[in-house]
């Protein structure tokens, strides 16, 4: 039987980074003319890499947000090599980036059929609307995530700062609906 850490992906991580001073947008457009770039519709500039694949916004404030990485450290990459390609292209950066992972998105199957409206009950901070939305809202308070759960026993857990507590939060998940007979295997 295939393991449960083997089932779970990272799909999306999203860090923050700060570089602690103003940055010119425009000035950043003349010296990387592949960014995005338009004020009258979204204040900041987009600048995609193609490895790490992922898009960094970039505002005048100096604040950058990092999306599309499948780890904590490509997304750390892609921040530092942004920096870089800024660096090269004559903007002035003083100092390092302050960077932090603010959320992690994955999926995973927990590899049996789940009894969603017997786990409203039993596990205490869901929300379940089928007649809304087919899957399962669990609030985890440790680690503090939120799971859609689905029938079919897959997954997304979001809300995750670190990797490790996806992990731990999904074996944890699994383990309570084990002892509370709540996940059946075919």
């Amino acid at each position: 039987m295939p393991k449960l850490e083997d089932s779970i992906r990272i799909e999306n991580v999203v860090a923050s980074a700060t570089l602690n001073q103003k940055i010119d947008l425009n000035a950043v457009v003349k010296g990387n003319p592949l960014v995005e770039y338009r004020p009258e519709k979204f204040p900041g500039l987009v600048f995609r890499l193609k490895k790490p694949k992922t898009a960094i916004l970039i505002f005048s404030t100096g604040k950058m947000v990092c999306t599309g990485a499948k780890s904590e450290n490509e997304s750390k990459k892609a921040v530092l090599k942004v920096v870089r390609e800024l660096k090269k292209s004559g903007i002035i950066i003083t100092g390092k980036p302050e960077i932090r992972v603010v959320n992690i998105v994955a999926s995973a199957n927990l590899l049996g059929r789940i009894e969603l409206e017997d786990c409203a009950y039993s596990l205490g901070r869901t929300m379940y609307e089928p007649e809304q939305f087919p899957g399962l809202i669990y609030r985890m308070d440790e680690p503090k995530v939120v799971i859609l759960l689905f029938a079919s026993g897959k997954l997304v857990c979001t809300g995750a700062t670190k990797e490790e507590d996806v992990y731990r939060a999904v074996d944890k998940l699994h383990k309570n609906l084990e002892e509370l007979d709540l996940i059946y295997y075919d």
